[in-house]
């Protein structure tokens, strides 16, 4: 019989950015431009993305390192106020097992002419004890990487909309 593990653990994670908060906002509202930054690294395959961003909508995606395992992200929004909140609940999963499941909530307030992020993830991490990757820590890690990708995307962004 396998042993199992629960580790809970909340971490918060604030962000500065140099985009107003309806930039930001249409960064996590929109599947083209949330593709652009969220998921794994760029080497990683994304085979299957769907996003209904509305309370009561279900964001979905797969995705696999280069001949690695399947990795599945599926949320329900669960509350949304245009340009300040969404609330989500997610589960991860890893070859078919789940890993996680948590309750994530994103603020955006205006800070002169940008947006201050605050992230708080509340989460129950399952049999991690032995997989030390799916624990709080290392998701923290791969959150505080996927914000700074956000960061590079709005960059991207505003550069393209500066030589228009």
């Amino acid at each position: 019989m396998t042993a199992r593990h629960t580790e809970h653990g909340t971490f918060v994670i604030e962000r500065a950015y140099e985009a107003p908060p309806q930039r930001v906002f249409a960064a996590f509202a929109t599947a083209e431009a949330k593709q652009r930054w969220f998921g794994g690294p760029d080497d990683w395959e994304t085979t299957e993305y769907s996003m209904d961003f509305r309370v009561g909508g279900r964001e979905r995606s797969r995705f696999r390192p280069p001949g690695g395992i399947m990795h599945g992200f599926d949320a329900e929004y669960c509350d949304i106020v245009a340009n300040e909140r969404i609330v989500m609940l997610y589960t991860m999963d890893e070859g078919g097992k789940r890993m996680s499941a948590s309750l994530l909530t994103i603020e955006l307030k205006p800070s002169g002419s940008g947006t201050r992020l605050v992230l708080t993830e509340q989460g129950v991490f399952l049999d991690c004890k032995d997989r030390p990757e799916w624990g709080l820590a290392s998701r923290e890690h791969g959150t505080r990487a996927m914000l700074e990708s956000l960061a590079a995307s709005l960059q991207s962004a505003s550069s393209l909309s500066s030589i228009r």
